[in-house]
């Protein structure tokens, strides 16, 4: 009888399985759905940018409440955005700016990141502690400082001018230090002992194992540029060196006029999909790049 008793006693662990089962479900379908509506709540004003700038002007005008579709789509819009203003030379000036500004920077920083992370001097680490703490100084001083040392060299209105302040980043060679401090010691002085030098070193063995990194921080620096909109706004007043960020302004001023909304949206549908093309192609290399180099050992 007390065997009988202690199997009544036992637990259906088919019941418990399945109810563990459904709990599971539950939570999946309720993340899932949480995903989406957020997912179309990111997305939504990207749709809503495309779908305006394919509406007719006397269209929109037209629409007393907002329609989320649209039955006669034109591209008369995105033909104004070229003819209005110069939004070729914009785009080409910001091309220019982006790859110079990127290629200086990564130079910079890489040579920079390595003397913190490899080579030993004197006062190297109080050094790089002063040098952090510029992060520190509010972004407004930096600008001021920068427009009195640019004026006064007469680089306003010219690439050199809008380039020279952008080319090192105190963030980016903290990060890139942290990723040349994973790579073992050991392989350093294997190189020493070989009669590598150290540039030689550099070039072989650390940027192409912190190539993730690397390209994320080209990418983030890419992003930076094309959407630059203070400094180049300072420095410039000529528009044969307006970018698209201020070329915006431009627009909005001087071309369609602040009514014509979806000619506007059209040029910034034309600024905005090579960086959206850029950041989906490489996605997953930024997020490598960046746990790589926030965790050590």
């Amino acid at each position: 009888m007390s065997m009988e008793k202690d199997h009544r006693k036992m637990p259906d662990y088919r019941k418990l399985e399945k109810a563990s089962g459904r709990r599971r479900k539950i939570g999946k379908t309720v993340t899932y759905m949480f995903l989406v509506f957020w997912g179309v709540l990111v997305l939504f004003p990207f749709y809503w940018m495309i779908l305006t700038s394919v509406k007719s002007y006397s269209a929109y005008n037209a629409e007393y409440i907002p329609r989320f579709f649209t039955l006669s789509p034109t591209l008369q819009n995105y033909a104004d955005a070229f003819t209005a203003v110069p939004l070729g030379r914009y785009l080409l000036n910001t091309v220019i700016f982006t790859f110079v500004t990127t290629a200086l920077m990564l130079v910079v920083i890489t040579l920079a990141a390595f003397a913190f992370a490899r080579l030993e001097f004197r006062g190297k680490n109080i050094l790089f502690v002063l040098f952090l703490s510029l992060m520190m100084i509010p972004g407004e001083l930096v600008i001021i400082t920068n427009f009195v040392t640019i004026t006064n060299w007469d680089m306003r209105n010219s690439f050199p001018g809008l380039i020279l302040p952008s080319v090192t980043s105190v963030f980016y060679i903290y990060l890139l230090k942290e990723n040349f401090e994973q790579i073992p010691d050991s392989l350093y002085y294997a190189a020493k002992v070989d009669g590598t030098s150290d540039l030689k070193y550099l070039l072989k063995v650390m940027v192409p194992i912190s190539k993730p990194t690397l390209i994320t921080v080209t990418i983030l620096k890419v992003i930076e540029c094309w959407n630059s909109y203070v400094w180049p706004r300072l420095i410039t007043d000529d528009g044969n060196y307006f970018l698209v960020s201020n070329g915006i302004q431009e627009i909005r001023e001087n071309g369609f006029g602040r009514e014509n909304i979806p000619a506007m949206m059209a040029a910034v549908v034309v600024i905005s999909v090579p960086l959206i093309i850029l950041f989906l192609i490489f996605r997953n290399k930024i997020m490598e790049g960046v746990s790589r180099g926030g965790t050590k050992g």
